[in-house]
C-alpha cells in the first residue's frame, strides 16, 4: 500500500504533429496534481520538424524532457521515454490526446489503493463532428465492453491512456518493437502483462480525450493498419500461449460490432455509422491478409 501520492512519468510518443503536441503539454500543465509529483517525457521519434521549441515553451510550467530518437513506431518511443523515466508509474497518452484535469488525481487514487495492477483509463472522442472520428470511437468502445467486463480484470487497453507500474514495465521488456505502426503494440503488450501474471483494471474515471481528425481515406487506411497489427499481434499470441491455431474472435463478434451505432445513434445517422463499421472490418480484415501474405514471402 503507497502512503503518499505517487510520481508518475507522463510518456509522449510524437511524430510530426506539434499542433497536437502543444495542446497535449497545455492539457498537462493544467493537471490538478502537484507539480513536483510528476514529471513529462516528450519522445521526438524522428519528427520533420523539431519539437524543441513546442516543449521548451513548457519549462516554466511542467518538469518536462524532449528525447530524440530515429523513427521507430510509437513502441519504441514509448521505451525510449520509459528508460530515462524516473517515476514508480508510467503514465502513456498519445500527443493527438489532452486528459481531464483529474487524470492523474484519478490514477493515484487507484495505485493507492493496489499499486500493482496497471490501470487502463476512458478515451472519449473529442471530434463529435467527424463522423470518421465517431466511428472510430465506436469501434474502441466496442472492444472495451468486449474485452473488460469485468473491470477489475480487465484484458486491454489502448496505450494512450494507460499506467504501469515502472518495475512490472521493465520486467516484461516493454513494448514489443517489432510493432512499428501505431496498430496492435497495446494488445499485444496487454496479452504479454497477464501471461506474466499481472492483473490489468478497466478504471472509466480516468479520462483522455482523442482528438484525431479521420478522413474516409485516412479511416480506411487506420483501420488497415489495425488488421496488419492485428496479424501480427495473433502470431505472437499463438506462439506465446501455444495455441495450434489463431484464436479469432465469433462471428457474433463481428456482427454485434456492426450493430453497435444502431444503439449510440439514431435515424440516417446510425445506419450511416453502421456502414462505417462494415466498411472498417473489410479493411482490417484486407491489412490482415496482407500481412499474411508479406509473411509467407519472407519465409520463402
Amino acid at each position: 500500500m503507497i502512503s503518499k501520492r505517487p510520481f508518475f512519468s507522463v510518456i509522449i510518443p510524437t511524430y510530426n504533429r506539434p499542433r497536437q503536441l502543444r495542446s497535449c503539454l497545455k492539457a498537462l500543465s493544467n493537471l490538478d496534481y502537484p507539480r513536483d509529483c510528476f514529471e513529462v517525457i516528450v519522445v521526438d521519434d524522428g519528427n520533420n520538424v523539431s519539437m524543441g521549441p513546442i516543449v521548451s515553451s513548457f519549462k516554466d510550467r511542467l518538469d518536462v524532457t524532449l528525447v530524440r530518437q530515429w523513427h521507430g513506431g510509437p513502441a519504441a518511443a514509448r521505451n525510449t521515454g520509459a528508460m530515462r523515466a524516473r517515476g514508480e508509474f508510467l503514465a502513456f497518452t498519445d500527443d493527438d490526446c489532452t486528459p481531464a484535469a483529474d487524470w492523474l488525481h484519478n490514477l493515484a487514487a487507484r495505485f493507492i489503493k493496489a499499486p500493482d495492477p496497471a490501470v487502463g483509463g476512458k478515451t472519449i472522442n473529442a471530434l463529435r463532428a467527424n463522423r470518421y472520428s465517431v466511428a472510430s470511437q465506436i469501434v474502441v468502445d466496442y472492444l472495451y465492453q468486449w474485452y473488460n467486463t469485468n473491470p477489475e480484470q480487465a484484458r486491454f487497453s489502448a496505450s494512450n491512456n494507460l499506467a504501469i507500474p515502472a518495475k512490472g514495465f521493465h520486467a516484461i521488456g516493454g513494448f514489443d518493437t517489432t510493432f512499428t505502426r501505431a496498430a496492435g503494440e497495446d494488445r499485444e503488450f496487454c496479452d504479454r502483462w497477464l501471461y506474466h501474471g499481472y492483473r490489468l483494471v478497466y478504471a472509466p474515471e480516468v479520462l483522455v480525450y482523442h482528438r484525431h481528425s479521420l478522413t474516409f481515406g485516412t479511416f480506411l487506411s487506420q483501420h488497415f493498419k489495425y488488421g496488419r497489427g492485428a496479424f501480427r499481434f495473433h502470431q505472437a499470441e499463438r506462439v506465446r500461449h501455444n495455441l495450434k491455431r489463431v484464436r479469432l474472435q465469433p462471428f457474433s463478434f463481428y456482427q454485434c460490432l456492426v450493430k453497435a451505432p444502431l444503439f449510440r445513434a439514431t435515424g440516417q445517422q446510425a445506419f450511416m455509422l453502421s456502414g462505417l463499421m462494415l466498411i472498417c472490418q473489410i479493411s482490417t480484415t484486407v491489412g490482415y491478409l496482407w500481412e499474411q501474405i508479406l509473411g509467407t514471402r519472407e519465409k520463402c
